[in-house]
């Protein structure tokens, strides 16, 4: 090949690398309007986990992508709160919360800083402070939330996520004994949870505060001990503490509470459960339980969903109140083993129609086949009441293959059933028992209420004090509130 050849052959490849390279160079200097284009994200959230003790500020970066091989215009980003919000950004060297038209070359990334200023002696600021960063891309919007701490308090965020579980926190590890305190609130973010042979106890007067879609959970041989006092309850509710917030349902998850061994009990005592979906479920998860829930003056009110839920266990309950549920007061299903005394429950729920009794009873599951699989159940409520909206404030679905009793004594009970016969009924009314206001679960009861003197004194005995402390001595009321005269009067 002669000298000339090759020139013209060098001359001919470096044109076409040039022109590759500016074919090239210009599809990525090119805009894309593609508005299926998503950015990517270094994370999902920008989480502030320093628990602030005095007034201070926090920074982090969030990394933003764009992965695809063209040059994009981000036209929009912004803090959703704006002005209001407690968080600053910083956009490719600008200090702004509404930044327009950010360039990113195909394959290539910007960095966005946030900064948070949290006062967490502010008593107006609720525990988790949260806003989000939006941005819209070719008419496709994306967010990323903002997450930190705004008060002074025990943080439990979530760390782990297994299989289709919501995530969790291990707070009380196998052969752990771990006690909450009142000190400081709780405020728990994701699901807490008692592993097994681990037990979390919980102390007088400490308060519980659940972000949305959190809860407590007590894995198979967990233990959970609640041990409030009538004078300082332990309280589970919401992280919002805004007034709107203070009776709204559904702004958390449940407490649930799985089978245990023999002889180890979960214990509830002197305990508000408010404004979550579910209160307490209960459940036999690997094999029917040995242990049992004892709840002793707790109140649960203000559920989306279900107050006290239950698969094949066994639950004692003494001075329980259930109010203004969703759905059921309670639903105890697959059997299980029951006892009540002195309870009251209300169902005058009015945000949604309610279609479902406020007590509902069934002894069996279906298997895969659509088979029943019948289990024993026996369940007794005496000296309490059942109340609210619907006609029917009782169900049943009772397969006969197993044993099933259940019991109503010395019972105020709203029913259409046939109350006469001893077997399932004893000393039953059916007539308003006149709550004081259960509009805001208020269930003690009135001045000419048919629940004052109706109760059995020998069931009385074994629970000798009304949930509020008050003797009931040799008069007996029916529900959790024996009747004082002249109480509601001072205290309105």
């Amino acid at each position: 090949m002669n000298l000339k050849r090759i020139i013209y052959h060098l001359t001919a490849l470096s044109l076409l690398v040039v022109v590759v390279a500016g074919y090239s160079c210009q599809k990525k200097d090119v805009i894309s309007s593609d508005s299926s284009i998503s950015l990517g994200f270094s994370n999902d959230s920008v989480i502030f986990d320093t628990v602030f003790s005095s007034l201070g500020s926090a920074s982090r970066q969030l990394m933003v992508y764009n992965t695809s091989g063209n040059r994009v215009r981000i036209s929009n980003i912004q803090l959703e709160q704006g002005s209001q919000s407690a968080y600053r950004l910083n956009i490719d060297g600008e200090a702004s919360n509404n930044y327009n038209d950010l360039e990113i070359a195909g394959g290539d990334s910007a960095y966005i800083f946030v900064k948070v200023t949290i006062d967490p002696n502010d008593q107006n600021n609720p525990y988790v402070v949260e806003d989000q960063i939006r941005f819209l891309t070719n008419g496709n919007e994306q967010s990323v939330k903002l997450v930190a701490w705004g008060q002074n308090a025990h943080y439990i965020l979530a760390d782990q996520q297994v299989g289709g579980l919501p995530p969790f926190k291990v707070v009380a590890d196998s052969l752990e004994s771990i006690h909450w305190t009142n000190e400081k609130p709780y405020v728990v973010y994701g699901y807490a949870v008692i592993d097994s042979y681990g037990e979390l106890i919980i102390e007088e007067g400490t308060r519980v505060h659940f972000h949305d879609k959190s809860g407590l959970w007590a894995y198979t041989d967990g233990v959970l001990k609640v041990y409030g006092t009538e004078e300082n309850p332990v309280t589970f509710q919401g992280d919002r503490l805004e007034p709107y917030y203070a009776d709204l349902p559904g702004q958390w998850d449940r407490i649930w509470l799985m089978e245990g061994r023999a002889g180890v009990n979960h214990e509830i005592h002197n305990a508000v459960i408010k404004n979550g979906f579910i209160g307490i479920q209960a459940e036999s998860f690997l094999n029917a339980t040995q242990n049992k829930v004892v709840l002793h003056n707790v109140t649960i009110q203000n559920m989306q969903g279900i107050g006290l839920f239950s698969r094949l266990f066994a639950i004692e309950g003494s001075n329980l109140v259930i109010g203004n549920c969703g759905g059921y007061a309670m639903a105890l299903t697959m059997g299980g083993y029951y006892d009540f005394k002195h309870s009251s429950i209300g169902n005058y729920w009015n945000y949604s129609v309610r279609n479902t009794p406020s007590l509902f009873l069934n002894n069996f599951i279906l298997d895969t086949l659509e088979n029943v699989i019948p289990f024993h159940m026996d369940f007794t409520l005496s000296n309490s009441i059942i109340y609210g909206y619907n006609d029917d404030e009782f169900d049943t679905e009772m397969d006969g293959g197993a044993d099933s009793l259940y019991f109503f004594d010395h019972c105020l009970l709203k029913t259409e059933r046939e109350t006469a016969n001893g077997i399932n009924y004893h000393n039953i009314l059916n007539e308003d028992p006149l709550f004081l206001d259960p509009s805001i679960n208020d269930y003690r009861i009135d001045t000419l209420s048919p629940a004052i003197g109706a109760g059995d004194p020998s069931i009385s005995a074994t629970i000798p004090f009304d949930i509020l402390g008050n003797p009931r001595a040799e008069s007996s009321d029916l529900g959790a509130f024996q009747f004082v005269p002249g109480q509601q009067e001072e205290e309105r």
